[in-house]
């Protein structure tokens, strides 16, 4: 009885969390899709385009396991900063070629 009761209590609210984010994107209009930075529109999606390219990057060079895994989540985390630190900091060119994708221990 509790089960369906809190069933019903939670189709609710996300029924009214759709509703309410309808009211705000039509009040809000989208005129101008530059305004929304790196969270929508199209620096968003370059943004997305380029970390996905980075996270190809890492995973295709020969770093240990570990620090393949520390640039995907620090992109990931934090993806603007953690592209241009990529970009500046990790010295790509000695890391590209001979690796691969590699099982984690």
């Amino acid at each position: 009885m509790y089960q369906s009761t809190f069933i019903n209590l939670l189709l609710q609210f996300a029924l009214l969390s759709f509703a309410m984010a309808e009211e705000t994107v039509v009040a809000s209009g989208h005129g101008n899709t530059w305004q929304f930075g790196a969270g929508g529109g199209v620096l968003g999606f370059i943004v997305l385009v380029l970390d996905i390219i980075v996270w190809m990057e890492v995973i295709k060079s020969n770093r240990p396991v570990s620090h393949k895994l520390l640039w995907c989540i620090v992109v990931f985390l934090f993806p603007i900063l953690g592209l241009i630190f990529y970009w500046l900091f990790s010295n790509r060119a000695s890391h590209m070629g001979g690796g691969g994708y590699e099982s984690i221990p």
